[in-house]
């Protein structure tokens, strides 16, 4: 029987914790690193072997997931001297799963082409609620040989696994779900500032919207995300226009108009100026309601069930 491959996990967030948890409950040898030593040890208490550096981590892995912020921390990751394409071994696989843009994740490409190593763009379409239970999906473009060996590890942090293309299609694809997401989200908070301005009670529209037929799960999750009234950003989602957000960044390169998603970006800048900036992108229906004149206080007032 054949040795389970051993696994370099770089990034112990919201997002990688879980995700790793269940690589390691299938039984793979994984070692973390991250810049926190208490992240780290979040991963160790599972039975992860904890590495020092990114370097560390990377050499005599076979596969090297990345789960890092945005742009920047990938290019801090993936290049450079003490980055993984410098010290992966050749025929090894790097595999991130980061929210980037598809201009980086071309630059690591080339890198790591030049180096000899695998490079699979995988992000994740869900939240860190989502990953604790496995319920994301894995967006994977890259060689389709490479998917072959990874796909099993995938399989174990994931509900389904979409793949895309052998370039930048995940990429892509991750910003086409990111524009749907906040742009419906924007829709959302309009749309119930103008019931409460009308008079109609908070939950009764809520309950009404997950009986109609605009129903479904990223509805649902919005409707949550109203529901509680608590839009802290504990699932990576806070208000960032150039991450999670709606980043316009991907369309820019096919030389498109995208007059909504711009639009949604402006009105994000206004989330920002009002302090919002660490809060789920829900905290529009706030911005809304403090320009419609209402309170944002509606659980305190009354309309809790």
């Amino acid at each position: 029987m054949a040795s389970l491959p051993r696994i370099g996990w770089i990034g112990a967030g919201r997002m990688g914790v879980p995700m790793a948890g269940f690589v390691l409950k299938a039984g793979y040898p994984l070692t973390v690193f991250s810049r926190s030593a208490a992240s780290r040890q979040k991963l160790v208490a599972q039975g992860a072997s904890e590495a020092l550096s990114t370097a560390d981590c990377t050499r005599g892995a076979d596969v090297i997931f990345s789960a890092v912020a945005d742009d920047a921390a990938l290019r801090d990751v993936a290049l450079g001297a003490h980055g993984v394409l410098a010290n992966a071994r050749p025929g090894a696989i790097f595999a991130d799963t980061s929210t980037v843009s598809p201009q980086v994740s071309a630059e690591v490409d080339r890198e790591a082409a030049a180096r000899g190593v695998g490079y699979l763009r995988m992000p994740i379409s869900g939240n860190a609620a989502s990953a604790r239970t496995g319920d994301i999906t894995v967006l994977v473009s890259g060689p389709q040989a490479d998917w072959r060996r990874v796909k099993p590890i995938a399989e174990t942090f994931s509900k389904a696994q979409a793949y895309l293309g052998e370039g930048e299609e995940a990429r892509y694809m991750k910003l086409v779900i990111n524009a749907i997401v906040v742009n419906t989200g924007q829709a959302m908070a309009e749309a119930l500032t103008l019931g409460r301005k009308a008079g109609l009670e908070w939950n009764l529209m809520l309950d009404t919207i997950a009986q109609s037929t605009i129903a479904s799960p990223l509805a649902q999750g919005q409707d949550h995300a109203a529901e509680t009234a608590r839009f802290h950003a504990d699932d990576g989602s806070a208000v960032d226009p150039e991450g999670h957000g709606p980043d316009a960044r991907g369309g820019r390169r096919p030389r498109m108009s995208m007059p909504l998603t711009a639009r949604t970006r402006e009105l994000w800048q206004g989330l920002l100026a009002a302090g919002f900036e660490n809060e789920d992108y829900m905290a529009a229906v706030k911005l809304a309601e403090q320009r419609a004149g209402l309170s944002t206080d509606r659980v305190d007032e009354g309309d809790k069930k």
